[in-house]
């Protein structure tokens, strides 16, 4: 597992794996904190996973890895064509999937939320953990009509203009989503507004993290 440390001695993260059941997933729970990291660090390499997107959907999460990736030293995007709300109904395929991205051994792996009440979302999670039991994971959140955002623990501000970067990249990928009642900028805006208020500040992505070590020496 990854190890915060406070005596200055935590090494850095090289492997990023991004995981998302549909396009647009990893873009919108933690887009700006993947352009952060790799902002920050020379050369993360990031795996890109998005398990469900076919034809028109699958092209737009090309561009929005793309897009996102952009200062990454190395990238690996893996766009499959699983049937969209079906993923539990494919278990063992998608596990397959699962079983072969543990040759990536990330440093941190992003993936979908426990508590999340789409059935796609849930087994991304689920089978992230069967996975990769020795890593840093973090829960990203997305904003739906189910209403089940819940209390993350975890909180990485976000800059005004980072803030607006990430939801322009998301606008200019996903075109296809744009007469979706819930796509536009407000939405977006307002849960990283909310969220930066949880942890003091403006604009913030929020996470969940369920097991942390910490280095004090």
């Amino acid at each position: 597992m990854l190890e915060l440390s406070f005596d200055g001695t935590s090494r850095p993260i090289a492997r990023i794996l991004a995981i998302g059941s549909h396009a647009d997933d990893i873009e919108i729970g933690c887009g700006a904190t993947l352009r952060a990291l790799l902002r920050s660090q020379h050369g993360v390499a990031v795996t890109w996973v998005v398990l469900a997107a076919t034809g028109e959907r699958a092209d737009e999460a090309h561009a929005g890895a793309d897009a996102f990736l952009g200062d990454a030293g190395d990238r690996d995007v893996r766009v499959y064509d699983f049937r969209d709300g079906f993923l539990p109904y494919s278990g063992a395929a998608v596990k397959e999937v699962f079983e072969d991205l543990k040759s990536t051994t990330p440093d941190v792996v992003f993936t979908h939320t426990r508590r999340d009440l789409h059935q796609d979302h849930r087994l991304a999670c689920e089978l992230t953990w069967n996975t990769f039991r020795n890593h840093l994971v973090l829960e990203y959140e997305i904003p739906k009509f189910d209403g089940d955002l819940g209390s993350p623990n975890v909180f990485v501000p976000v800059s005004e203009e980072h803030a607006e970067e990430k939801l322009r990249l998301i606008r200019d990928a996903y075109v296809s989503q744009t007469e979706k009642h819930w796509f536009d900028d407000e939405l977006l805006r307002s849960l990283l507004r909310l969220r930066g208020m949880e942890c003091a500040t403006r604009y913030a992505e929020a996470f969940t993290c369920r097991k942390l070590s910490l280095s004090l020496s």
